[in-house]
């Protein structure tokens, strides 16, 4: 049996944390899940601090701890019996958790991360030999504890300070709740049943920026990890392959039996930019677009009208984050408005002044290069569809508006839905992984796609639209533990 390789770095929403040390002291543990697979919460905070943390609060949404601690642990666990409803395992899975102050900013912060702890390869029953599997994994295949006796399976830590003070978050703090309901909040039981699949083996143990394996032995993760381009695994890749298709937009497929046959019964057919008209010229084509979490979703037949740009600065460029002046309102009224990312108002309030000058939809350029994302926010009183294109796309469909007149641009955007394509799948309808143009540290290959439609609970951001639910027909994230062995 190979020996255990303990993990240099955690999974993150936003960027790697580093590992818990060697040596963990394992405190007192939560109660156990009783279902296919037991997971236990074992708490690694000192007294006073994390979920030991004293300070009174009330009951919320069907959370009945008395104390912020208390609350804290309830979430987690509520998380692992979600899990534990799910998996099957007759080894007892741990987790080692606390709450500590991390990195943060008023502006941005780490919630948190998870990962696993070991990692085995050439256990008892391991169904492929010299390669690596997670440590929960592992065990459940060879049918006994193969973790160093001691450890945790998985690690993670969570961010003790998100919202609770004037430069971390503030009034954005974790949803203690178990309901969903967690309006300005972030709800803590999502992201843990994110973070657990990470720990579960929703990644990969390869070095995903140089594209190097631990010790010359690859992750299980890599048997189904596809180059789409030129149709090789990365087990069949060089670490130069590797890495390249890691920084290569809609470059790697999923390529396992069981996510691929539920790509179907989850996804629906993806949201499409259509340009067209008399002077849209080289513009002409349909174009991937990132939907909003506000307004109505996109679906057929589209909205369809002339594309006409907000220009509200000397450079050319217009936010829109001012009610309309008398010619961008005469401009976009009964068409479609072309706003620039930026100037400082989100993207509710671009929408909004659009709206009120009469626009029948929003599309929005990105104002960095990037590759596709959607537009965050919530605003009940937008009635009109919104989409966000990458810079690079909006600067095609700029030079096709240059010329133009006050209230036609011969150019004709359709917003809309592509019936012949799933969202955020390839070719051959298998889902992509998460591979923007510039290394995401902690983000890339370990996630889906962002363009994925309904939004996954693997995206490399937790979008507000998420359920609990980790199985189809909502959600793709239990399909892939299965392909690797759960």
């Amino acid at each position: 049996m190979q020996p255990a390789e303990r993990l240099p770095s955690l999974q993150s929403l936003r960027r790697p944390l580093a590992a818990l040390a060697a040596a963990l002291a394992l405190a007192c543990c939560a109660g156990a899940a009783r279902a296919a697979a037991t997971i236990v919460i074992v708490n690694l905070n000192e007294a006073g601090v994390g979920f030991n943390d004293p300070t009174p609060v009330a009951p919320v949404g069907g959370n009945p701890g008395t104390t912020l601690g208390q609350q804290r642990l309830n979430a987690f666990q509520r998380a692992a019996d979600l899990w534990g409803a799910t998996l099957t395992s007759d080894v007892t899975i741990r987790i080692g958790a606390s709450f500590e102050p991390l990195s943060c900013t008023a502006t941005s912060a780490v919630l948190g991360a998870a990962g696993a702890n070991e990692i085995w390869s050439d256990f008892p029953n391991a169904p492929r030999a010299e390669t690596w599997y997670p440590a929960a994994l592992a065990s459940k295949l060879a049918g006994e504890d193969v973790a160093t006796p001691g450890q945790p399976h998985i690690i993670a830590r969570f961010n003790s300070r998100l919202g609770l003070s004037a430069d971390c978050l503030p009034g954005e703090g974790f949803y203690l709740g178990l309901d969903r309901n967690f309006g300005n909040g972030i709800d803590l039981v999502t992201v843990l049943l994110h973070e657990f699949a990470h720990g579960l083996g929703f990644q990969t143990f390869t070095d995903d920026e140089t594209g190097e394996e631990i010790l010359g032995i690859p992750s299980i993760w890599d048997y189904y990890l596809l180059d789409n381009r030129n149709n090789r695994t990365w087990v069949e890749s060089t670490p130069a392959q590797r890495a390249a298709s890691a920084v290569t937009w809609r470059g790697l497929s999923w390529n396992g039996p069981i996510v691929t046959a539920a790509v179907p019964q989850v996804l629906g057919p993806a949201s499409n930019l259509g340009i067209a008209g008399p002077a849209a010229g080289t513009a002409a084509g349909n174009y991937g677009v990132g939907d909003a979490t506000f307004g109505p979703a996109l679906s057929n037949p589209p909205v369809r009208g002339q594309l006409m740009p907000v220009v509200d600065q000397p450079d050319g460029n217009g936010y829109a984050c001012q009610p309309l002046g008398t010619l961008n309102a005469l401009a976009v009224r009964g068409n479609i408005a072309l706003v620039d990312r930026g100037g400082g108002c989100d993207f509710t309030v671009k929408a909004r002044n659009v709206q009120a000058a009469g626009a029948l939809g929003m599309v929005v350029a990105d104002n960095q290069p990037g590759d596709v994302a959607g537009l965050g926010g919530s605003d009940p009183t937008i009635a009109i569809p919104s989409v966000r294109v990458t810079q690079a796309d909006g600067a095609t469909i700029k030079a096709a508006l240059q010329r133009r007149a006050r209230t036609q641009s011969g150019v004709v955007a359709s917003l809309g839905l592509d019936s012949a394509r799933l969202a955020g799948t390839d070719a051959a309808g298998r889902i992509l992984l998460y591979t923007p143009g510039a290394y995401s540290p902690g983000s890339s290959v370990s996630h889906y796609t962002t363009e994925a439609r309904p939004n996954q609970l693997m995206e490399p951001a937790i979008n507000t639209d998420l359920t609990h639910d980790v199985t189809p027909p909502r959600d793709l994230t239990f399909p892939l533990l299965r392909d690797i062995g759960w």
